[in-house]
């Protein structure tokens, strides 16, 4: 989507694919380990409870392990927590949920190839993707941009408070048969 696109979206009630956001413009990550949601909540700068609504509406969702049952443990990937952090930060200007929805489809959709040169624009009302400068100096001159989000600015954010913590690869066995086997032994 360009500065001269509208949002969209997908007709009501039908769920948008789960897939990575974003393919190139990150760090080299290993896609097969993950962050549990406590760590992907607390450097997304969200609640736990926010993430756990989040992924059951299909808003964001782990791609490297989503819950499975009672006792699962959902993983998410370094591009899963990127997206919580936009998402917040347009959360926190005022942007409503079902906006961010659109936003987060039309992101999807457009798999975004230089993510340090992508600005996320609003006009409080919609989300616009500008790839270039141009874009956003021509959405600001047609009024339309208030404030912008410079996504290479939060990559690096995500990046930075990501060192502290382990990722952790999927257990091969469910943590819950797991769990109910030490019981019975």
């Amino acid at each position: 989507m360009t500065a001269h696109d509208a949002p969209t979206g997908s007709p009501a009630g039908q769920p948008f694919q789960t897939e990575l956001l974003f393919t190139d413009g990150l760090p080299q990550m290993d896609d097969e380990v993950g962050y549990r949601g406590a760590v992907a909540a607390r450097a997304a700068g969200i609640t736990y409870r926010q993430l756990d609504y989040w992924a059951r509406t299909e808003l964001v969702e782990p791609t490297v392990r989503g819950a499975s049952g009672s006792g699962s443990q959902r993983l998410y990937g370094f591009r899963d927590i990127l997206v919580l952090k936009l998402v917040k930060r347009l959360l926190d200007t005022g942007i409503s949920l079902p906006q961010i929805r659109t936003a987060v489809a039309q992101l999807r959709a457009a798999g975004i190839r230089d993510l340090a040169g992508t600005t996320l624009m609003s006009d409080g009302a919609s989300v616009y993707l500008c790839t270039s400068n141009d874009e956003v100096i021509d959405l600001v001159n047609r009024g339309q941009g208030v404030f912008g989000i410079a996504v290479g600015k939060v990559l690096h954010e995500v990046e930075s408070t990501l060192v502290d913590f382990e990722p952790q690869a999927p257990d091969p066995v469910d943590e819950l048969a797991a769990r109910r086997a030490v019981r019975s032994a």
